[in-house]
């Protein structure tokens, strides 16, 4: 996976990040989601680099990039922390404008990045959320249940991180594995690499603080850009998985629409994996959608 990209190792604003660039054209960067890597967009890279210079990262506290330690404000795992990572990473790469596609906790991080720094982002396609005050405040008996982790991962430490390391690949597993399409979705050498990279010491301690984040200081800032009237100037699309549990508990685009001025998506035959799940369906969105 990934021969024609080159790999690197930058110093971000708290530590290492991995980072992968290949293609030629406009710049356009892939954040990954929860429990994996950039390794997620294996199957639709390759075919982006045909027309983009793409850019892809290992968010902090995944993948190959650097564990930062917990802070009572989880403030190390804000949104608004891990975007200046996305930045520093284009930077150094030469851009300092670019588009992004990004699934999961990366949207979440695409999402804050676009509202803090919006002369950096031209346009921006999420995949498989809501927003994150959005989604906390209609929280329904269904999701709860679809989305167990987002309730366990908050829970104060070291419960969660306990439980986590004493399995991590089981923690995986349970999270990939029992959603819609299962685990037949990914192939056998990317879940291989979401496993090994679960194991690395510090990751339950990053997962958590990634999720503690999303459910206070996360919720400040989104509270705080609602008062004030913010919201994403740029062109957003929005895709989720027609049989993913996003999709079927909250009203995706006018979640949207209350956080956008120029919004548009729809569902796709899929679950929540939508790059691994339907990669020709995410492929003719994001060529037709980003600007080349």
């Amino acid at each position: 996976m990934f021969e024609s990209f080159s790999s690197s190792e930058i110093n971000g604003p708290a530590g290492a990040l991995r980072t992968l660039r290949g293609g030629h054209g406009a710049p356009l960067l892939l954040l990954h989601g929860h429990p994996q890597t950039h390794v997620m967009w294996h199957a639709v890279a390759d075919e982006l680099a045909k027309v983009f210079t793409v850019v892809l990262m290992d968010l902090r506290g995944y993948g190959d990039s650097a564990r930062v330690g917990a802070d009572p404000e989880h403030r190390a795992y804000s949104k608004r922390a891990m975007a200046l990572d996305a930045v520093a990473v284009m930077r150094h790469h030469g851009f300092d404008r670019f588009q992004i596609l990004a699934h999961d906790r990366g949207a979440r991080v695409a999402h804050r990045l676009a509202v803090d720094h919006p002369a950096m982002v031209q346009r921006l396609m999420l995949l498989d959320i809501a927003p994150t005050l959005g989604m906390y405040e209609n929280t329904s008996d269904a999701f709860a249940r679809a989305y167990w982790h987002w309730f366990f991962l908050i829970q104060p430490p070291p419960l969660p991180e306990a439980l986590i390391e004493s399995d991590p690949v089981r923690y995986v597993r349970s999270v990939m594995g029992k959603r819609h399409a299962g685990l037949g979705a990914f192939a056998p050498a990317a879940l291989a690499e979401y496993e090994r990279c679960a194991q690395i010491p510090g990751t339950a301690m990053s997962i958590c603080e990634d999720y503690r984040a999303s459910a206070t200081i996360d919720l400040d800032h989104d509270r705080a850009d609602r008062t004030a009237g913010r919201q994403l100037a740029q062109p957003l699309r929005v895709l989720w998985g027609a049989h993913g549990a996003v999709g079927q508990c909250f009203d995706v685009l006018g979640l949207w629409r209350e956080r956008a001025s120029d919004v548009s998506g729809i569902s796709l035959p899929c679950g929540h994996y939508i790059a691994e799940e339907a990669p020709a369906l995410l492929l003719e969105q994001a060529l037709n959608f980003f600007e080349t």
